[in-house]
């Protein structure tokens, strides 16, 4: 796969306003916060069990285990307050095009309707295209609204494919050439 950073480098990207990084152990309550957020629609794998999992602990230890790695899900820190605020980058979920990952973003909800997600996705694509990717994908719900403005804000396209749950609701594939 293209791109990654520099041997014994972590991958950070900068905007006006915010700093993309490898999150830091400390920093698993943000991310306790985020699934602890999520939308009642959302599958239940992806949401706090009735065992209370995942814990902070949890979080911290699945943090100090994952390597920093080319294509990774970067904390987003808002560089006035240095206050990390969700995350952005890139997975390999294995369900698009072979070579081009998937973008995927979510925010603390006390920091949405602040352009922060368009701000952080932008970066992503930026470094995304620098290191020789030459496209993207992204799934969105078809009722998360806020995540498809920003992924049609930052240049994705609907593509005939979806995936129906007839719980959960219909999930839509999006691409963007780089």
């Amino acid at each position: 796969m293209p791109g990654g950073a520099p041997p014994g480098r972590e991958l950070v990207l900068e905007s006006d306003r915010l700093r993309l990084r490898p999150w830091r152990p400390a920093e698993a309550v943000v991310q306790r916060a985020l699934w602890t957020e999520r939308d009642p629609r959302v599958p239940q794998h992806r949401r706090i069990d009735a065992d209370g999992h995942p814990t902070v602990a949890d979080l911290e230890e699945s943090i100090r285990t994952n390597q920093p790695s080319s294509v990774g899900l970067l904390a987003v820190e808002r560089k006035a307050s240095r206050d990390v605020i969700g995350y952005c980058g890139l997975i390999d979920s294995g369900r698009g095009l072979q070579g081009e990952p998937e973008l995927a973003f979510e925010l603390l909800r006390r920091v949405w309707g602040q352009g922060y997600a368009t701000e952080a996705s932008l970066a992503v694509l930026e470094w995304a295209r620098s290191s020789g990717f030459e496209g993207l994908w992204a799934t969105v719900w078809d009722w998360n609204h806020a995540s498809r403005r920003v992924l049609d804000k930052v240049g994705f396209t609907d593509t005939e494919r979806t995936e129906v749950d007839a719980v959960y609701g219909t999930t839509l594939f999006t691409t963007r050439r780089l």
